[in-house]
């Protein structure tokens, strides 16, 4: 399941809104395929397990679907994390303590 990824753009002081929409946007497509390949995965350990497979194959394969899911989560925050330093608007140090907050809740 090799793919090949990109560099993501960093957002420029000269547009922060658009930057950071744009910035979310692409962080949403990445989280979204590897959603996707998750569900790819959970799929293929639902026939796995039905196919009767050995526990150890079955095991190995939920290893990867839970380091997956873990992934996509810390790319999902640290989204967040850089939208709060984006956002010029509101305080950014209270945004970035809510994603800390969340972090030590879910991680």
């Amino acid at each position: 399941m090799a793919a090949t990824r990109t560099k993501s753009p960093q957002p420029t002081l000269s547009a922060a809104g658009s930057a950071s929409s744009s910035y979310r946007s692409e962080h949403q497509r990445d989280v979204i395929n590897r959603l996707k390949r998750i569900e790819g995965q959970v799929r293929g350990l639902i026939d796995m397990v039905e196919t009767g497979r050995p526990c150890e194959d079955v095991a190995q394969q939920m290893s990867a679907a839970r380091k997956a899911m873990d992934k996509a989560f810390y790319r999902m925050m640290a989204c967040s994390v850089m939208e709060a330093v984006s956002d010029s608007e509101g305080d950014p140090m209270r945004e970035v303590e809510r994603s800390t907050r969340i972090l030590e809740k879910y991680a």
